[in-house]
C-alpha cells in the first residue's frame, strides 16, 4: 500500500510541473524566454528568432496559429494557449504590417508586404462588419508598450512552473495594468483558462474552410451595381417622348409667324387654318372672286364709267358753254 500511495505522488507531482503545452499544443514549445523587438510605430513586440507568428501587447502573449487560422493568448511566454474569438482580438495585434509574420499562410500569398493582413477575407464579411473600422490606425495617439515580463527568464523549461501556479506568480511579479479596453474585458476568461490547461479553438478560420467569405461580400456590392441601371432607364423614357413633340411643334408654328409679319394679311392666314368659316369673307375677294368675274365681266365695264361721266364734267364746263358762241355772247353782255 505504502509503495502504490508513493506512485500515485509521484503522478500527481509529475502532472502539475508538466508544461502547460502538454495540454493544449499550437505548435509552440520554447525552453526560454524568446527575445522580443518592438515593432516601430506600434505598442508590440515581436519575436524575429521564433518560427510563429508571435507578439507581446499590454501584458499578455498573442500568436497566430496558422493551422486553424485563429488567435490565442497567456500571460507566460510557453503557454498554456488560451482562444480568442476573432471579434476580441485588440486592434494593434490586428494592423501589425504583414512583414513581422514569421510563418504565412497560403492563401496570403500576394497580400502587400506593408499593410495589415486581410482579416476581412480571413474571417468573413461578418467579422469585418462588426469591426468596421480595425486597420484605421494611428501611429501619432498610440500608447507607449508595455513593459515585458522579464522576470520569466527565470523560469526557464525545466523550471517552468505549473498552469495553477502561473496566474499567482504573474499577479505578485509583474504589477502593469492593461490599458486596452479589448484586453480588460478578456484578462479574467484568459487568467481562468489558462490556469485549467488552456483552450483550442473548436473550429478553423472561415477564409480556411469557407474560401467563399470573399465573396459574400461581393455579393452586396454588385446588387448595388445592379441597382442604378434599371434607375437610368425610367429617365431615358421620359426624356425621349418629349423631344418629338419639341422638334415637330416648333417647326410649323416659327415658319408661319415669320412670313405673316412681314405682310400684314399673312398674318391672317395662320389663324384661318383652324377657323376657316371667319377667313372666307376676308380672302374669298382676293383669291375667289377673280376666277368667277371674267365670265359676269363685271370688272372691265366698271373701270370705264367713272372715266366717261368725268370727261363729261369736264366738257360741260369747258365745251358747251364755251363754244365761240357763248364766249362772244358772254363778251357782248
Amino acid at each position: 500500500m505504502r509503495k502504490v500511495c508513493a506512485l500515485l505522488l509521484l503522478v500527481i507531482t509529475v502532472a502539475c510541473t508538466q508544461p502547460a503545452n502538454a495540454q493544449i499544443s499550437i505548435g509552440i514549445n520554447l525552453t526560454v524566454f524568446p527575445n522580443l523587438v518592438i515593432v516601430p510605430g506600434y505598442p508590440v513586440y515581436y519575436a524575429p528568432t521564433v518560427t510563429a507568428d508571435y507578439f507581446f501587447y499590454d501584458g499578455f502573449y498573442w500568436v497566430f496559429n496558422v493551422e486553424d487560422g485563429q488567435w490565442y493568448s497567456s500571460s507566460w511566454y510557453n503557454g498554456p494557449w488560451v482562444f480568442v474569438e476573432p471579434v476580441y482580438v485588440p486592434q494593434p495585434i490586428l494592423v501589425i504590417p504583414f512583414r513581422y509574420y514569421r510563418v504565412r499562410p497560403a492563401y496570403w500569398g500576394g497580400w502587400a508586404y506593408d499593410a495589415p493582413p486581410r482579416w476581412g477575407q480571413h474571417w468573413g464579411y461578418d467579422w469585418e462588419s462588426r469591426r468596421a473600422g480595425w486597420d484605421r490606425w494611428d501611429r501619432g495617439r498610440a500608447t507607449a508598450a508595455a513593459p515585458l515580463p522579464l522576470y520569466q527568464r527565470e523560469y526557464p523549461r525545466d523550471r517552468y512552473p505549473a498552469p495553477s501556479q502561473q496566474v499567482i506568480i504573474h499577479n505578485e511579479r509583474y504589477k502593469y495594468q492593461t490599458h486596452d479596453t479589448v484586453v480588460q474585458q478578456q484578462r479574467a476568461s484568459i487568467f481562468r483558462q489558462q490556469s485549467s490547461g488552456g483552450m483550442k479553438a473548436t473550429a478553423k478560420a472561415e477564409r480556411v474552410d469557407h474560401p467563399q467569405g470573399s465573396a459574400a461580400r461581393e455579393r452586396p456590392q454588385r446588387q448595388e451595381s445592379a441597382q442604378p441601371p434599371p434607375a437610368r432607364s425610367p429617365r431615358q423614357e421620359t426624356t425621349q417622348p418629349p423631344a418629338a413633340p419639341r422638334l415637330e411643334a416648333p417647326a410649323v408654328e416659327r415658319a408661319q409667324p415669320e412670313r405673316g409679319r412681314r405682310p400684314e394679311p399673312q398674318r391672317v392666314e395662320p389663324q384661318p387654318n383652324a377657323p376657316r368659316e371667319q377667313a372666307g369673307p376676308q380672302q374669298a375677294p382676293r383669291g375667289e372672286r377673280p376666277p368667277a368675274r371674267p365670265p359676269a365681266q363685271p370688272p372691265p365695264v366698271q373701270p370705264q364709267p367713272p372715266q366717261h361721266p368725268k370727261e363729261e364734267r369736264q366738257q360741260p364746263e369747258r365745251g358747251p358753254e364755251g363754244h365761240p358762241q357763248e364766249g362772244q355772247g358772254q363778251g357782248h353782255r
